[in-house]
């Protein structure tokens, strides 16, 4: 594998020492990401003709 396992090890030390935090960014980030897609397939979407 690529990764080094030290600094997977880390990061997952890092998230169990701030669990509810990262779990709250997690959350805003994919929130925010399904709000941005959905105004741009709302801006950008095609005329039916009637």
């Amino acid at each position: 594998m690529a990764s080094d396992p030290s600094f997977v090890k880390m990061a997952m030390r890092n998230m169990m020492r701030k669990g509810s935090q990262s779990l709250l960014h997690f959350g805003l980030t994919a929130v925010g990401l399904m709000g941005f897609l959905v105004i741009i397939a709302w801006l950008f979407r095609p005329t039916l003709p009637q």
